[in-house]
């Protein structure tokens, strides 16, 4: 919401999670509405799919971590690289943050 972002549904695939009524409530709490992608049905996963290899690759095993729970401090940090340093090809070789529009003394404020 802080940088101008209303989600309005959120979709995912067909995890015994995502059917749970703690889920279906938070949706409903939140004024989503949930859309399910078709059963093996590659295309409409593949940017979660992408995104998932990606952080794999890049957070969770780009280093030898001693604990889990130090792996899961450095997610908000991977994250934040991600979101809003990294070139991502797909949308041109520019972070995702770009596609925001932000005016550029915008965007520095919100990040420092």
């Amino acid at each position: 919401a802080s940088l101008g972002v209303t989600v309005e549904r959120v979709m995912t695939d067909n995890g015994a999670c995502y059917k749970s009524i703690a889920f279906q409530k938070a949706c409903k709490r939140l004024g989503l509405k949930h859309i399910r992608t078709k059963p093996y049905t590659p295309q409409t996963n593949g940017k979660a799919e992408r995104f998932i290899q990606t952080s794999l690759r890049e957070w969770a095993y780009a280093q030898a971590y001693n604990t889990s729970r130090e792996r899961a401090a450095e997610l908000p940090r991977w994250l934040h690289r991600y979101n809003w340093h990294r070139p991502h090809g797909s949308i041109g070789s520019v972070p995702p943050i770009s596609r925001l529009g932000l005016a550029g003394y915008n965007l520095l404020r919100l990040h420092t």
